[in-house]
């Protein structure tokens, strides 16, 4: 399994904007082949910064998903709002609850 994170900064005036178009396609993103876990999280102290956090079946499925038409076309559009470049990590999971030993 591939975890997802992308952070995000917007510039204000398109938060809500940003909003209605994660809401409108959070369920095509999360049925995507190979996703399996999705969600968006708002900081807390700066609320023009959000990530997703998502969970993939293999690095091939995200890589399918962020070259399908339906990525480019949101992610073209999602760009314009951004004050900020976003930043991208894909991580593996190490320590887990209830906590396991690191194999």
């Amino acid at each position: 399994m591939l975890i997802r994170i992308v952070r995000m900064t917007f510039a204000p005036e398109h938060i809500e904007r940003f909003r209605s178009v994660f809401n409108t396609h959070w369920q095509t993103i999360a049925g995507f082949k190979g996703c399996t876990h999705l969600e968006l999280f708002q900081d807390q102290k700066d609320s023009q910064v959000f990530f997703t956090y998502s969970h993939w079946n293999t690095e091939q499925d995200l890589e399918n998903y962020r070259q399908s038409e339906f990525f480019r076309g949101v992610w073209s559009h999602t760009k314009t709002y951004f004050s900020a470049p976003p930043q991208a990590w894909s991580v593996k999971k190490m320590v887990g609850m209830p906590h396991k030993p690191i194999a």
